[in-house]
C-alpha cells in the first residue's frame, strides 16, 4: 500500500530485546506486580501509541477495528477511543466475550456490534466502508490455530482487500516461534510493545507482520527486572554502528586484521575470491588466500591485494597461520583427501580465530576433526545452512525448520562455540548468549556464493577482534544491508554485494523513520 513503507535504511535503537511471547507475558507481570507501572497505564499507552501510528500512516478514512477478548484487543479498543477523540470516523467489531462499553472508553461513544449481528453481506458492507481495519484479534498468549470464532474474522479482514494495521502480533501467528498454524492475518503494518515479539521475526510470521513498528509504552528496563529471561536480541542499525570495529589515526596494515582465507579445490576458484573479496571490503588490512596451484593464476589476477599460499606445502601453511590475525576455512574446498589434509594443518596449528563454512563444516560432519575441541582453544563461528547443520548434529532438516531457535541452542551447547545459522531469517548465538536476530536479510540473497563472501566478511570482523557472537551478527547485518543498498532485486549477484560493502560499513546513527514520533524504537520495512 502506498504511504505505509519506511524509508531504505530501517531505524533501530542499539539494545532492542525481542521476547517470545511466553517471555512477553513475563515481563508484563513483572512490570505491574514489581515495577509498579499499572495495567490500565501499559494499554492506555499501547492504544494511543498506536492511534498516533496509525493516523499518521493512514491518515484518511474510516477505522474498523475487529477487536478481541483478550489485551491486544483491549489495546485496539484504546486506539479506536483515541481516534475518535481527534474526530476520526471508527467502528468496532467485538469477536470474543467482551463487555460493550467499559472503562477503556473513558465515557467515548462510537459504533460497537458483535461479529454474529453482521451477516454476509453485513461484513461486506462494513468492511470495504473502512480506510484502514485494525486487528485486535489474538495476541502474543494465543497458541495453536484460532479457534472457529477467530478463524472466521481473520478470513474475513484478509479478504477485505484494505490496509491491515496488527496490534502486537498479526492474528494467528506464534510469537514463541514464527508458527503459522491456521489461518493468519497477513498485515500491512505490525505495532509491537516494548519490542517485536520474537517469533514475529521469524518466518513464516515475519511475511504477515508487513511493516514492523515497535512504540516504547512505558515498560521498566526489562533486563533489571528480567535478568537472562529474554531469548533475542535485535540486529540494528545502532546496533550495528556500535559495534563496528574503529580504526586508530596512526594505525597500519598488521593492526586492522590480517585474514587467511582457505578456500577453493583444485580448478575450483570462485568460492576463494568471493571469500576474499568479501574478508577485503569488510577492511581487511592484509589477506592471504591458501588455496591450491591450479588456483594461483585465476586468483592472483582476480584479488591481486591477496598474497598467495600453496595449499600443498604445509610449511607455508604453517607460516601463514603464524603471520594472521583469523583464518576462513572451508569456501569450495571439497571433501577430498587434498582438503582433508589442509584442514587438518590448520585446526593442528597455532589456535587463531577461525571460520568455519562450508566444506569444512562437511568436514567437522564426517569426523575429519573435532569441532568442540578446537573451539576450546580458540574462538570459532560456525556458518551452516540448514543441510550442513543437519549433517552436523544428526537432526533432521525437518526438525531443524520446525524449531531453528532451538536447533541452534542445541549446535552452540553441544559444541561450545558460535553458530550463525543461516536462513530466513538468519541467526546467531553463542554458549550463555542470546540469539541474534537478522533483519535486512532478503530473498534477493538466496543465490549461490552469498555464503562465500558472508564468511570472508565475519573472518574480517573476527582478525579485528571482535567476540565470535559479535563478529557474525555484523557480518549478518552489513551484507543485509549492502543487498538492500544495492537495489538489485532477483538479479542480486555476490558481486554487486561485495560492491556495496564499504557503503553497508558507513553508515551511522539509528537509521531513518519517517514516524516523527519520539517513542519509536524500530521501523523496518516488510520482508522481501
Amino acid at each position: 500500500m502506498t504511504g505505509i513503507f519506511p524509508p531504505l535504511r530501517p531505524f533501530g535503537r542499539a539494545h532492542l530485546l525481542a521476547p517470545t511471547g511466553s517471555e512477553a507475558a513475563i515481563l508484563d507481570r513483572l512490570a505491574i506486580q514489581d515495577g509498579g507501572v499499572p495495567q490500565s497505564v501499559l494499554m492506555e499507552n499501547a492504544g494511543r501509541g498506536s492511534a498516533e501510528v496509525l493516523d499518521r500512516l493512514f491518515p484518511r478514512g474510516r477505522v474498523v477495528g475487529i477487536v478481541g477478548s483478550g489485551n491486544n484487543g483491549g489495546d485496539a479498543l484504546v486506539l479506536l477511543r483515541t481516534l475518535s477523540a481527534w474526530g476520526r470516523d471508527v467502528q468496532a467489531v467485538l469477536v470474543g466475550d467482551r463487555a460493550e462499553g467499559g472503562s477503556l472508553l473513558h465515557g467515548w461513544s462510537f459504533p460497537v456490534m458483535r461479529d454474529h449481528e453482521l451477516d454476509e453481506e453485513g461484513w461486506t458492507t462494513l468492511l470495504s466502508s473502512a480506510g484502514v481495519i485494525v486487528d485486535g484479534i489474538l495476541g502474543t498468549g494465543a497458541r495453536g490455530a484460532p479457534r472457529a470464532r477467530q478463524a472466521d474474522a481473520i478470513v474475513r479482514v484478509n479478504g477485505a482487500e484494505r490496509p491491515v494495521l496488527s496490534i502486537d502480533v498479526p492474528s494467528g501467528t506464534c510469537a514463541d516461534t514464527g508458527a503459522v498454524p491456521g489461518v493468519a492475518v497477513s498485515a500491512d503494518v505490525t505495532i509491537a510493545f516494548g519490542a517485536p515479539k520474537l517469533g514475529t521475526l521469524m518466518h513464516p510470521a515475519r511475511a504477515r507482520a508487513g511493516r514492523l513498528v515497535v512504540l516504547e509504552i512505558g515498560f521498566p528496563p526489562w533486563d533489571a527486572v528480567a535478568q537472562d529471561a529474554i531469548s533475542g536480541v535485535v540486529l540494528t542499525p545502532a546496533w550495528a554502528y556500535e559495534n563496528a570495529p574503529l580504526r586508530a589515526a596512526d594505525t597500519h596494515k598488521n593492526r586492522v586484521g590480517r585474514v587467511l582465507v582457505v578456500a577453493g579445490r583444485k580448478g575450483m576458484a570462485g568460492a576463494a575470491v568471493l571469500a576474499v573479496r568479501g574478508a577485503l571490503s569488510a577492511g581487511a588490512g592484509s589477506l592471504r588466500v591458501c588455496s591450491f596451484e591450479e588456483n594461483r593464476e585465476v586468483l592472483q589476477a582476480a584479488v591481486p591485494e591477496a598474497i598467495f599460499v600453496d595449499a600443498g606445502d604445509t610449511d607455508a601453511i604453517k607460516e601463514a597461520l603464524k603471520a594472521v590475525d583469523s583464518v576462513v576455512m572451508g569456501p569450495g574446498l571439497g571433501t577430498d583427501a587434498a582438503a582433508r589434509a589442509v584442514v587438518q594443518c590448520v585446526v593442528s596449528g597455532p589456535p587463531v580465530a577461525l571460520v568455519v563454512d562450508a566444506d569444512a563444516l562437511n568436514l567437522a560432519a564426517i569426523g575429519v576433526f573435532d569441532l568442540a575441541a578446537v573451539a576450546a582453544a580458540r574462538s570459532v563461528l560456525a556458518t551452516p545452512h540448514v543441510g550442513e547443520m543437519a549433517r552436523l548434529t544428526d537432526l533432521a532438516q525437518e526438525v531443524i525448520m520446525a524449531d531453528r531457535l532451538a536447533a541452534l541452542r542445541h549446535a552452540t551447547d553441544r559444541f561450545g562455540h558460535a553458530v550463525l545459522l543461516k536462513g530466513a531469517p538468519s541467526l546467531v548465538s553463542g554458549p550463555g548468549h542470546r540469539v541474534m536476530v537478522d533483519t535486512q536479510g532478503t530473498s534477493d540473497l538466496a543465490a549461490a556464493g552469498m555464503g562465500d563472501a558472508l564468511a570472508g566478511v565475519c573472518g574480517t570482523f573476527l582478525a579485528q577482534g571482535l567476540p565470535a557472537t559479535t563478529a557474525g551478527g555484523l557480518g549478518l547485518f552489513v551484507l543485509g544491508r549492502a543487498a538492500r543498498i544495492a537495489g538489485r532485486g532477483v538479479s542480486l549477484t555476490p558481486s554487486d554485494v561485495i560492491r556495496w560493502l564499504p557503503d553497508a560499513l558507513n553508515e551511522r546513527g539509528s537509521g531513518i523513520t519517517d514516524l516523527q514520533l519520539p517513542g519509536i524504537m524500530f521501523d523496518a520495512d516488510p520482508a522481501i
